[in-house]
């Protein structure tokens, strides 16, 4: 057990806040609970009878990939965050699901080699939300679906991006981002130079930030550009910056990479970042776009406005205690503080230093986490 010291909670009410992180589930048992799952399903005195689909009272949540043959865009495959995979042959009219007989519904990406009609599909969502469930690895099928082969990484629980290489289908990279919930070392950038059957990883920050982001230059699949998140998030809070987040390049396929920062906003504030490529009167052009973390400044002056968050991230104790009461009760009342914790209240807490004003955002804010 650990005591989280979350000022406002002891300041306001005087109870300590008491959690305790449970332990992540061990990558082997969870194979184990799907065939356990699977031979339920065949005991089960209802096997036989086959679900029928009443209506649109189930979705399947965010999209996380679409590919498109380019050779025929009315055939496409569409992956969801937690509602699987799923094959249209007629331009979007009508689709049939591919991945629902796999151990995990959660997809991350997807990459399909239109060439040799190879499916890979990257499980568990990486938008990092509660919830994003984790995925048991990454899945390879070779007959548009109808049967998958498990390739390994079982300890990812979230992929990021699966990039192909153009013209040799043993080679590809995988962003593996990692453990929403807990530490791990399975995370970083991945490669394989046959087909998924083996892996090493190629780049790696630390155990709480992992590859978000991946893609090759158009012309030279041994240039390529990665993008790490440092993330983690708890059941009271998610921290979604750091030092760990960070744009990175390699021209040796992969195999080596620096650091690519020159220019971009860096620091412990640095949030997810999101990579493309491009060309431009013949140059790759690479763009980056970046969830920064930094709090907005606080304003210069007190106004007579409504009070505000950002007001009180700096302000002094001396300012605070001028603020009028009915101003400070009005920010109280619409910000949802229990009753008894009126201005008056609050200012005697500050005045005796048993309070600082800050104290009022990170309730909040750790509230809305």
């Amino acid at each position: 057990m650990r005591l989280i010291p979350v000022s406002i909670f002891l300041a306001f009410f005087s109870i300590p806040l008491i959690a305790q992180q449970p332990s992540p589930t061990p990558a082997g048992a969870r194979p184990e609970g799907f065939s356990q799952r699977q031979q339920l399903k065949k005991q089960s005195l209802v096997s036989a009878v086959e679900p029928v689909n009443i209506g649109p009272t189930v979705f399947s949540c965010r999209v996380t990939d679409v590919e498109v043959n380019p050779a025929d865009p009315t055939e496409m495959y569409v992956a969801y965050a937690s509602g699987g995979l799923w094959h249209s042959t007629s331009n979007g009219t009508l689709f049939k699901p591919v991945f629902d007989h796999e151990a995990s519904m959660t997809i991350g990406d997807i990459a399909v080699d239109w060439t040799n009609r190879v499916l890979w599909v990257g499980t568990g969502e990486a938008n990092s939300s509660r919830s994003s469930y984790a995925g048991t690895g990454l899945y390879r099928s070779a007959d548009n679906g109808k049967t998958w082969e498990w390739r390994g990484l079982p300890e990812s629980h979230h992929i990021a991006r699966v990039v192909l290489h153009p013209t040799d289908p043993n080679i590809l990279w995988v962003a593996v981002l990692g453990h929403l919930y807990s530490s791990n070392e399975e995370r970083g950038i991945y490669k394989t130079i046959d087909g998924g059957k083996n892996w090493v990883k190629t780049l790696y920050v630390n155990d709480n930030s992992g590859g978000i982001d991946l893609a090759t230059a158009p012309d030279d699949p041994n240039v390529l550009m990665a993008a790490t998140w440092e993330r983690r998030r708890s059941a009271w809070d998610f921290d979604g910056a750091g030092e760990g987040s960070a744009i990175w390049k390699s021209t040796d396929g992969g195999n080596t990479w620096i650091k690519a920062m020159t220019g971009f906003p860096s620091g412990s504030n640095t949030g997810r970042i999101g990579l493309a490529v491009g060309k431009k009167n013949g140059q790759t052009v690479w763009y980056a776009c970046l969830d920064n973390q930094n709090a907005k400044p606080a304003k210069e002056k007190m106004t007579d406005d409504a009070l505000t968050k950002d007001q009180l991230r700096n302000i002094s104790k001396a300012d605070f205690l001028q603020i009028s009461d009915e101003k400070l009760g009005t920010f109280l009342k619409q910000n949802g503080f229990p009753e008894k914790y009126n201005a008056k209240k609050v200012k005697d807490l500050v005045g005796k230093d048993k309070l600082k004003p800050v104290a009022l955002v990170e309730y909040l804010e750790a509230a809305n986490s």
